[in-house]
């Protein structure tokens, strides 16, 4: 059963959460109940595939192996080659689910949220490296992180550190009347979103745009703005459901979005695009990226090693969503869009020829807008088709 993909699971969810709910306006704990629905939850989206409940149980116990050795190890040792090759085995799972595919009948690998998960345990083995996290992770803690249910499909992807800390935190009921009344809006919001406007956009203009465009240039330009909306309204109304049944949880998920189409320039837009995914990428692709090779000393002009920062970045987020072409070029396209806009803002600091005023920041957020659906234009592979 796919999650927040029909009214049958909402209706199961709200079984399941009853409990959590009960419990935290008497002002008692919710997450060792919440524990238990996580299982739950995890068997009811996985019952009709036995295939990809196997994947998800031996992905985990893969990941769970690699974070809590690599944990031990680093409090005795610090060897780069450890780290490299326990970052890798980390990510194997995902690199094969994408891969093979592609060149074989082999697909007992891939699983329902197999990106995000892994994105986790990478995350852990990473700032386990970098000192941020120095202690053994309790089982329970780490296999409920991992495995968090409202998240599983669509994100947001949150860090172990910021999850930990909700977990700590007593909730009194007050406080729970906050976290359950700001979870319902936001999965009010993501039926809007998703079942209302992202339906709307799709089921009354996109499928019926051979009747409103009068010429090819037209239906191709059409499809472009009123894809990038369906997009942004069906994914964002996903990660509102995720992040609405994590606040009755109890746990504070990261937001997804916020407002991207109202973004003055590139890099502001992946500042509120997927957030999540974006700051993943920034934090420990980017960053590292930038530090080992600053560290190194092999490029010393830090404007070019920026720009091979971004390349980077986006072409492994482009290869993140399949080997198709339109994945790689969308991927090329943001990367030169990045290099661009750090080039004209260089220039812009130098000359001053582009103004801060109400009126310079409304024609970039128009300008960026359409730079943007573009983007989601190559992504959609309507061209190729």
């Amino acid at each position: 059963m796919t999650p927040y993909g029909s009214f049958t699971f909402f209706f199961i969810l709200a079984i399941l959460l009853a409990p959590t709910v009960i419990l935290g306006l008497l002002g008692k704990k919710v997450h060792s109940y919440n524990m238990f629905v996580t299982v739950i939850a995890l068997g009811i989206i996985f019952a009709s595939s036995l295939q990809q409940a196997i994947a998800l149980i031996a992905f985990t116990i893969w990941q769970v192996v690699l974070i809590k050795s690599y944990i031990r190890y680093r409090k005795k040792s610090n060897s780069d080659f450890i780290f490299y090759l326990t970052v890798v085995l980390s990510l194997v799972p995902l690199i094969l689910s994408k891969l093979l595919p592609y060149f074989s009948t082999i697909t007992f690998i891939g699983f329902l949220g197999i990106s995000y998960l892994t994105f986790k345990g990478t995350q852990l083995v990473m700032e386990t490296r970098d000192g941020l996290i120095k202690q053994d992770l309790p089982l329970y803690r780490l296999l409920y992180f991992i495995l968090f249910f409202p998240t599983i499909s669509s994100g947001p992807i949150d860090r172990y550190r910021r999850f930990a800390k909700d977990l700590e935190i007593e909730i009194s009921r007050e406080e729970y009347k906050l976290y359950l009344y700001e979870g319902i809006n936001k999965i009010f919001r993501g039926f809007l979103y998703k079942y209302i406007i992202g339906y709307s956009i799709n089921y009354y203009f996109i499928s019926k745009l051979k009747f409103i465009a009068h010429s090819p240039f037209e239906h191709h330009l059409y499809y472009m703005y009123a894809y990038s909306l369906y997009l942004f309204f069906d994914f964002a109304g996903y990660s509102a459901f995720a992040i609405g049944v994590s606040y009755i949880m109890g746990i504070k998920s990261p937001e997804n979005f916020n407002k991207p189409f109202i973004s003055r320039n590139i890099k502001d837009f992946w500042n509120r695009w997927h957030m999540s995914l974006s700051f993943w990428f920034r934090d420990y692709v980017y960053m590292r990226f930038i530090f080992w090779m600053t560290k190194k000393k092999w490029i010393k002009n830090r404007n070019t090693l920026s720009n091979l920062g971004y390349i980077l970045l986006f072409l492994l987020m482009g290869f993140w969503h399949g080997l198709e072409a339109q994945y790689i070029i969308y991927g090329i396209y943001h990367a030169l869009l990045m290099i661009g806009y750090n080039t004209f803002e260089r220039f812009n600091k130098k000359h001053k020829w582009w103004p801060q005023n109400k009126w310079t920041h409304a024609i970039s957020v128009i300008i960026t807008f359409h730079f943007i659906c573009l983007g989601f234009y190559i992504f959609s592979g309507y061209y190729f088709n």
